[in-house]
């Protein structure tokens, strides 16, 4: 499965979004990730690599494609159970390639107006590609909301802005913790640093709104079937790919890949 977490607007918390949701399907759902850093600013790369270092946190890969990547993810998702791409905070190649053969986007919003002004584009953007990919299931989420009771309508005048247009907006939301960032510089996620806390309890409703599911169980219950499938197209699949593309990638040289 290829989840997008992406959108137009910089600074809205994408790359903290895609780090946790990584570590909580890893973790609490026992599925095998990969991450797709698409973003020049290597967030998510140099996260990756400041976790990996550390032998005690589950290791998760991670590599850096960008400009016509839609073969590509389609390969790494035969191996992988989710296949979550970064990517940057503007509309651009990658993107759109991405959205043309992900199962899910999830695009984050701050509830700030020039945040929000982004969703008439993005709008436009996913009618499009789901032209091409119609089982693209796309919501936006509300991020880095304010704690202060009452800043509480600004909350929801985002979420009626959000649902004027055709896509779903997510009840689930989060506010603004410094635990978000303190995470983020050591490699590490919030429900690692605490598990209980709210901001883990924020992650685990956005990640389990988005894919349908009431728990993590139910969302591990509905792998195990997937699991061995992949595993048997991938082994079928191989031997063509390789044939078909030869060495990984070669074929595009417009695009840059490192592997974390």
């Amino acid at each position: 499965m290829i989840v997008l977490i992406g959108g137009e607007k910089g600074g809205s918390g994408k790359s903290c979004l895609a780090q946790n949701i990584a570590v909580f399907l890893t973790t609490e759902c026992g599925a095998s990730v990969i991450m797709v850093d698409c973003d020049p600013q290597r967030t998510t790369s140099d996260w990756i690599q400041a976790r990996n270092n550390n032998p005690k946190l589950a290791s998760i890969n991670c590599v850096q494609l960008y400009g016509k990547i839609r073969n590509d993810l389609l390969s790494l998702e035969q191996h992988y159970d989710f296949v979550i791409v970064d990517c940057g905070g503007q509309d651009n190649l990658a993107l759109r390639a991405t959205m043309s053969v992900a199962s899910h986007i999830l695009m984050p919003l701050r509830p700030k107006r020039r945040d929000l002004k982004t969703v008439s584009h993005m709008d436009d953007i996913v009618a499009t590609c789901k032209m091409i990919n119609p089982k693209l299931h796309a919501s936006f989420v509300i991020t880095q909301c304010p704690n202060l009771p009452n800043q509480a309508n600004r909350i929801l005048e985002a979420k009626e802005i959000c649902k004027t247009y055709d896509i779903n907006v997510l009840d689930s939301i989060t506010y603004s913790r410094n635990i978000y960032d303190d995470s983020e510089e050591s490699g590490l996620s919030v429900l690692e640093i605490e598990p209980k806390g709210k901001a883990a309890a924020e992650i685990r409703a956005i990640a389990c709104e988005m894919f349908q599911v009431d728990c993590a169980a139910s969302l591990t219950a509905l792998l195990k079937p997937s699991t061995s499938i992949a595993g048997h197209h991938s082994q079928i699949n191989q031997n063509q790919s390789n044939h078909l593309r030869g060495q990984y990638g070669t074929q595009r040289p417009q695009e840059k890949r490192y592997a974390i």
